[in-house]
Order: structure tokens, then sequence, then C-alpha cells
């Protein structure tokens, strides 16, 4: 008993019932919304959503491949989650990830289709452009005290704008699809290397992104939890007037938050674009990848790790939705019950204060106290 109630009261472990609780609420409110929709199809519809690709277990060929492409396109999430936890955990919320993981797919498809550079050079280019822009939005705070929310949404379209034009050119664009050339016919060596695509039903898109996306997050969680830098940069966004008593650079420490977090966006960018997997469309919008990925960082407890298990989750759920059948349901029907274990992350909080409430404790009038009777035993034992 005394060893459940002190694995109830540690905090990872409270994390983790807290998001599996809002991950359930969820998928049950998106029941009873499928239920409200169609009755009769409602369980058939949720089963479809849940199962997702394993409708395929009698041919594992297939499961892997599907399973494979559910990695592949949960890399962009998880490393855009793992930008904004970054910058959260440091005092910043940087909702400017958006506009870094733009900038970054600019650099990684132009330098892929319009200069014919290595995958290698791509991934760099991606990541220098993401630390660049978020450097701008560090600078913003740290010299001009310009909130880094306000300045991130401004970048975040600039960035939307450049790249349209951008990646508009006839160089890299097919202007009569309105789509980013196939990166496959046009520069073979600007996409990532394959990895184990064997495995996964000879899978083109598998790449050393899904591995070196584990290994990233295992790197964050070492720098902010076991080194001085990530100590610094800790303390600079709990207090910054105290960091800088203390001899830290604040200034510096608010610009490098942010440079960090930028260049993983970045990364995000080119890991997703460069396996060929998708091509760049114009869009009206800032890519939804940066945004998704707070409601990840979140739901993943703003744990590297935990954010990896959120990220593959979310995807999965997403994907679900193309299972469902059209004749009852709307596919985006997956959209809403995402939506809704997003607006549900905001109570892992209230969820972590029910599991920490102290118990009522009894008492009796006529009976003394325990560490009282305990003095005064000790007190007899002495003399």
């Amino acid at each position: 008993m005394e060893e459940k109630k002190s694995l109830l009261r540690k905090p990872g472990f409270q994390t983790l019932l807290a998001s599996v609780l809002c991950a359930i609420l969820g998928i049950i409110i998106g029941f009873f919304i499928l239920l409200a929709m169609n009755p009769e199809h409602a369980a058939e519809g949720m089963f479809a959503i849940l199962r997702n690709f394993f409708k395929y277990s009698n041919n594992p060929t297939n499961l892997m491949y599907y399973l494979g492409s559910t990695l592949v396109k949960a890399v962009p999430l998880i490393l855009c989650s793992e930008a904004i936890l970054f910058a959260f955990k440091t005092g910043l919320f940087n909702i400017g990830c958006a506009g870094q993981y733009t900038v970054g797919i600019i650099a990684s498809l132009y330098t892929a289709i319009a200069l014919q550079w290595n995958w290698f050079f791509c991934v760099l280019a991606a990541i220098l452009a993401g630390a660049l822009w978020g450097a701008i939005c560090g600078f913003f705070k740290a010299y001009c005290n310009v909130n880094e929310v306000i300045a991130g949404i401004m970048l975040n379209w600039i960035s939307l704008y450049l790249c349209n034009i951008i990646l508009g050119n006839k160089t890299v664009m097919n202007t009569t699809k309105s789509e980013t050339y196939d990166l496959v016919a046009k520069n073979k060596g600007g996409l990532l290397p394959g990895f184990l695509s064997g495995l996964f039903g000879n899978n083109q898109y598998m790449t050393i992104a899904v591995p070196l996306t584990v290994v990233l997050a295992i790197a964050i969680l070492f720098v902010l939890n076991k080194t001085v830098f990530g100590y610094e940069l800790k303390a600079t966004g709990h207090s910054k007037d105290a960091a800088k008593y203390a001899g830290m650079n604040a200034k510096r420490n608010i610009i490098l938050s942010l440079v960090i977090s930028g260049a993983i966006a970045g990364l995000a960018a080119s890991f997703y674009y460069l396996t060929g997997i998708e091509h760049y469309k114009i869009a009206s919008s800032v890519p939804g990848m940066g945004f998704s990925g707070i409601a990840v960082a979140f739901l993943g407890g703003l744990h590297p790790i935990g954010a990896i298990f959120a990220g593959i989750f979310v995807e999965y759920i997403t994907l679900g939705g193309q299972y469902l059948n059209t004749n009852y349901y709307n596919p985006q029907v997956a959209d809403l019950m995402i939506a809704i274990i997003i607006y549900l992350c905001g109570f892992v909080l209230f969820f972590k204060t029910i599991i920490n409430r102290p118990g009522k404790v009894k008492t009796n009038a006529n009976a003394e106290p325990e560490n009282k009777t305990a003095g005064n035993a000790a007190d007899k034992k002495e003399v």
C-alpha cells in the first residue's frame, strides 16, 4: 500500500496518469459525438479510428508499411513539440515554432531542388534557417522587451509569405500543380538515407529521421537536466533578475534558448520534406505542425520522451480518420477528437491536483497525537 502511495506521489507518474486520462476522456467524448451524428454506426466508426492500419493484421507487409508511414508523419510533430517544450522549460513560450518550421521548409526544399545540394547540407541549411528565425525572436525579447508570443506570431506570417514567394519559383515548383517538384525525380541525393525500409514493408519513406528523432529527444533530456548549460537556461527562465545577479548572461541565454528551439523546428521540416513523402503546396495559412506541437508537448507532460509517445498517438488518431466510412461520417471527426484531447490537456494540472489532494486524517478528541505519544515514549526510555 505504501509503495502504491509513493508511486502516485512521483511527478513523472502523475503526469503520465493525467495524460492517459486526457486521452481516454477525449476518445470517450469523441464516441458520444459519433453517437449524436449517427447512433447506428457509432461503434463501427470508433473502432475504425482506433483500429487504424491494424485492419491489415492479416497482411504483415501492409501492416508494417503503414506503421512506418505513421512514424514518418509523426516525426515533424514530435520535433516541433520538442522545440516548444525546450523553450518552455527555459521560461519561454515559442509560439513562433510554426514560422521556424516554415523557414526550414524553404531552406531544405530550395537547396535540395533548386541548388541540387546533398541531403546533409540541406538539413544543415534548414537547421540554420530555423535557428536564425528563433534568434530574431530572441533578440526582440532580450533587447527590446518584446513578448516572444507577439514577435513569434508576426514572424510566422512573414515566413509563410516568404515561403510562397521563394518556393513559388519555377525552378522549385511545378506551377501547373502549385506544388514543389518531386524530389526523387529532381535530386535523389537530396533524399535522406533509408533506415530499415525492408523491415517496414519496403517503405521508401522510412529514413534516418526516425531514429535521429529519438536520439535528439534523449539529448534534450540530458542537456536540460544534466548540464550546467541547461541549468543556466532554466534558471534564466525562472527569474531573469536572479540569474543576472548570480553572474549569468540573461540576454544571451534568452537568445540561445530560442535559437536552439528554432533549430529543432527547422530540423523537423527537413526531416519531413526530405523523405519525399509530401510536396509543399502554396498555402494561405501557417502550417499547423507548429501549433499541433504545442498540444503534443503538453500531452507528453513537457517531457522529451513523453512527447515521442504523445506525437505518435496524436498522429495515429489523426490518420485513423481516413478509415471512417464517409457514407456516415466526415473524416474530420478524427481531427475533432484530437482537438478535444488537446483541449483536455489543459486539465492535466487539475488531475495532478486531485491526485495530490491530502487524505482526511481521522482524529479522536481523547487520543493524543501520534508524534506527541512517540515523543513521550522516547523521553521515558531515556530516563
